[in-house]
């Protein structure tokens, strides 16, 4: 089944048909019962007929409520303009409470001069009641259902008034036929019992609507929302959650916890994988994610020296971290432009060496070595052919000598750059082999290489599992 939420033009849309239609109806109806109301002299079916007259000014209300509710955020309400719709149910309960309180004031009234109700019934009264019911059921089940659906406080609340009228209704044709079977009293019996079922339906109105008023969060909803957070990837925990309702939508912020360690782009994924987990929760929720990093448990102390350094905007790499005791030894290299004097090159290495210790402790041992960063882009260009074969030939050799894991040597490209050779190449390797094997091999066989021929200012190898082909 598609559970698609609509988009917010078709809930508008749905919102205010529902209301117009409401509209009409309450005007045909209430005309009706005002003509039956007199026909039949019947109390019951006159207070019923007085209440289609509030009804209609609540309908109004109620439309022009869903109207303004569904107007886009502004500079005064940056939050939109959904309780209006609270507002309106407020106003549908205070209606209710009041038509309770006249009915019940007209009753006891009755009761206490002793008059006795004197009703006539035929069938076009008994014909409008029956047909007030059908409309006012049909209203009830529509208005419930468009408001389970757009969320809407309104319409919820016209519901709720709906169903009050049915009941009214059914309490009218009760009475009516007991006043007309002999029973004097029946049709101001009626009465009440509409009075108390109006009463208790005001205040169950009441009560929702106070609770929206008073950003009170959906029964269930906080859990539910929390649940669904912390199943996504990336969310270390869920700090907080705050929700509201407001005008069928959802309104909230969450703040969560991830990794420090995680790069912003990362981060930002995980927030947008959040709001999405959310939605699938409660379609269509706002909800603002406040991401905050923490230091996770698994963190290692590379990782936490790499994250420092990554802070500052200082590359480093080469990075080894030793236990010394009771204490941490750091030793790393440090890229800055090649045109920066010592004395501020020191500086940045100090700067890096302070952060470093506030992290791990005072007698944390580190050291730097600084290096030339290359911030333009040089010039080069592919290196004769005879070099690139002397330096293919070479690299096999060493290779073979080594008796090592490195075979295969493939992709041998030569670069001639101002400041000396640049030789990229790839090899095989048998892909069981652990990665500091495979480092290791590889340093062996170009320290050698770099040894024989000096004009090699850099040599970079990509080693690939010996059972991939070789690229075209």
């Amino acid at each position: 089944m598609d559970t698609k939420r609509p988009d917010a033009a078709t809930i508008s849309s749905i919102k205010q048909r529902a209301a117009l239609l409401s509209v009409m109806a309450t005007l045909l109806l209430t005309g009706a019962k005002g003509i039956a109301a007199i026909l039949s002299g019947s109390l019951a079916l006159l207070t019923d007929a007085l209440q289609g007259l509030i009804d209609i000014g609540s309908t109004l209300f109620t439309w022009f409520a869903v109207r303004a509710a569904d107007k886009p955020a502004d500079a005064e309400h940056h939050y939109g303009h959904g309780k209006v719709e609270a507002l309106a149910a407020l106003v549908e309960t205070a209606i209710l409470f009041t038509l309770a309180g006249a009915i019940l004031w007209e009753a006891i009234s009755r009761l206490w001069s002793g008059t006795v109700d004197a009703v006539t019934v035929t069938p076009i009264v008994l014909g409008v009641i029956l047909f007030s019911m059908i409309v006012d059921a049909i209203r009830w089940h529509s208005l419930r259902k468009v408001a389970a659906e757009t969320g809407s406080e309104a319409l919820a609340a016209e519901a709720t008034h709906f169903s009050a009228d049915f009941v009214g209704s059914a309490l009218v044709l009760v009475g009516l036929i007991a006043a007309w079977l002999g029973f004097g009293r029946a049709d101001t019996i009626a009465a009440f019992a509409i009075a108390a079922f109006m009463a208790y339906s005001a205040f169950k109105l009441g009560r929702r609507t106070i609770n929206t008023l008073l950003d009170a969060a959906p029964a269930g909803l906080s859990e539910r929302l929390s649940a669904a957070a912390g199943a996504v990837p990336g969310v270390v925990a869920v700090e907080w959650l705050k929700v509201r309702p407001s005008g069928g939508q959802t309104h909230g912020e969450i703040g969560i916890r991830v990794s420090r360690t995680l790069p912003l782009d990362r981060v930002v994924a995980i927030k947008d994988a959040l709001v999405l987990a959310l939605r699938e929760v409660e379609p269509g929720a706002e909800i603002t994610v406040t991401a905050n990093p923490i230091q996770v448990d698994d963190e290692t102390a590379l990782e936490r020296v790499l994250l420092i350094a990554l802070k500052l905007k200082i590359p480093v790499h080469h990075v080894t971290v030793h236990s010394i005791g009771d204490r941490l030894s750091v030793s790393l290299d440090m890229e800055v432009d090649s045109r920066l004097p010592l004395g501020e090159a020191h500086e940045i290495a100090t700067r890096l060496e302070t952060a470093i210790r506030a992290e791990f402790g005072g007698e944390t041992e580190v050291e730097t070595h600084i290096e030339p960063m290359e911030t333009g882009t040089p010039p080069g260009h592919n290196a004769a052919w005879d070099a690139v074969e002397d330096i293919g030939k070479a690299l096999a050799k060493e290779a073979a000598g080594l008796d090592g894991p490195i075979h295969d040597i493939h992709s041998v490209r030569v670069r001639q750059t101002p400041n000396g050779l640049v030789v990229n190449y790839h090899c095989r390797v048998d892909p069981a082999l652990d990665v500091a094997a495979v480092h290791a091999a590889v340093d062996a066989i170009e320290r050698a290489v770099r040894i024989a021929r000096p004009q090699v200012c850099r040599l970079v190898s990509h080693a690939e599992p010996a059972h991939l082909r070789q690229p075209a």
